[in-house]
């Protein structure tokens, strides 16, 4: 019989350390996000979105043409921020 004994809180620190990386890995391969992007990362619909906060004015966005573009690295930050002021 082999008993195999691991340590909680290592495992722990390495599963985290690869998911941080799939995040940045995941994170670069684009420098904007469109409406369908944000949609998908934050798991909200259109409405939510422009009824909780899309006129913040610190959420960078563009509008070309018909289209709005968000500058991922900024959004992502700005949205782990939005999320961590929301009330309990």
């Amino acid at each position: 019989m082999v008993e195999v004994k691991l340590d909680e809180k290592e495992v722990r620190k390495i599963i985290i350390e690869k998911l941080e990386d799939k995040v940045k890995e995941i994170d670069a391969e684009h420098v904007f996000w469109d409406t369908a992007e944000l949609r998908r990362r934050t798991c909200m619909c259109w409405n939510t979105i422009q009824n909780t906060f899309f006129d913040d004015p610190r959420f960078i966005k563009r509008k070309i043409g018909h289209k709005w573009y968000f500058p991922a690295r900024e959004t992502r930050e700005f949205l782990v921020e939005w999320l961590e002021e929301q009330p309990k």
